[in-house]
Order: structure tokens, then C-alpha cells, then sequence
């Protein structure tokens, strides 16, 4: 039963967390919503939102093995009850939510950075003219941001999670 619940945690999350995570992040770097350009054929804007949808992906699963392994800490041995799985719902919920926002914000920041390195190039308003040379170069920013982000974004947020009382000298590994 409790690997159904993850089961169903990590579609959730893997639907609904990064389509939150992806309209926050358009948001932020100036582009609001980018379902109509997508939908009218603009490549660029299509290449630009496959290159943040992997890089938030990449970053928010830690989120959701941190959060399966603290879990797995705290319920190892014990019976998994309608209580547990709620409390599973909760912590994992929160952990995501603010993997979410850091996450978009880490890629929001990012891009914003290159943008101003590369002088003489607006690739934003490239995009939304539908040239796909700086799309590309913009996706693959995001997806170097989130490998290079997502170790210090997993320690930062691993904290912020439960975990169980050991004895002294005592190892427990996750399930």
C-alpha cells in the first residue's frame, strides 16, 4: 500500500508539481503563458519550454526521493496506517512545494544571469520571434543550471525533513 501512495505521490508530482513549477518559472523570466505560442507553431518557444520542463524535472526529483526516504526512515518497522499516509501526503507536499519555488526561482535567476552576460543578444525576444538558434542555447542553460543546482538545492531542503531518533552507533538505511 505505501508504494502505491508513492506510486500515486510521484505522478502527481510529475504532472501537476512541474506544470506548477513551469508556469511559475515562465512567469518569471518574462514570458507568462507559454501555451499559445506552442500552440500557434513558435519552435523556439516550444524548444525553450522542453528545456525547463527537463531542468525542473531534474531538480524536483530530489524533492521526491529525499521525501520517499525520510519517510522510509520513519515508518520502517512500524505499521503504515490512513494517519501515516496522510502525514506522507503533508511532508511530501511541502517539501515539493518549496522545491517548486526554490527550483523556479534557482532557474529564473540563472537565465536571467546569462541573458546578461551575453551582450548583443536578447534571446527572449528572439524566441518569441520564433528563431530557435537561442531557444536551444536558452534549454540547455536551464537543464546545466538544475545539474549544477540540484546537489545544494537536495542538501538545503533534506533538512527540512523529519527524521526518525536513532540510538547512538544505530544505522537505518531506507527501504
Amino acid at each position: 500500500m505505501f508504494g502505491l501512495a508513492k506510486a500515486a505521490f510521484g505522478i502527481v508530482v510529475g504532472a501537476c508539481g512541474i506544470f506548477a513549477a513551469a508556469r511559475t518559472l515562465h512567469r518569471l523570466i518574462g514570458f507568462g503563458k507559454t501555451d499559445g505560442g506552442v500552440k500557434a507553431g513558435n519552435e523556439a518557444l516550444g524548444v525553450m519550454k522542453a528545456g525547463s520542463l527537463i531542468a525542473l524535472g531534474l531538480l524536483l526529483q530530489h524533492a521526491v526521493r529525499a521525501t520517499f526516504d525520510a519517510l522510509d526512515l520513519l515508518y520502517q518497522g512500524h505499521d503504515v496506517s490512513l494517519r501515516a499516509l496522510r502525514s506522507v501526503l503533508v511532508y511530501g507536499l511541502m517539501h515539493v512545494s518549496l522545491s517548486i519555488v526554490v527550483g523556479a526561482l534557482v532557474l529564473a535567476l540563472g537565465t536571467w544571469l546569462f541573458t546578461k552576460l551575453t551582450r548583443g543578444v536578447n534571446e527572449l525576444e528572439e524566441i518569441r520571434k520564433g528563431n530557435v538558434a537561442p531557444a536551444v542555447v536558452l534549454a540547455a542553460v536551464m537543464v546545466v543550471l538544475a545539474l549544477m543546482t540540484s546537489p545544494g538545492l537536495q542538501t538545503a531542503l533534506d533538512g527540512l525533513l523529519p527524521l526518525p531518533e536513532l540510538a547512538r552507533d544505530e544505522v537505518v538505511t531506507p527501504s
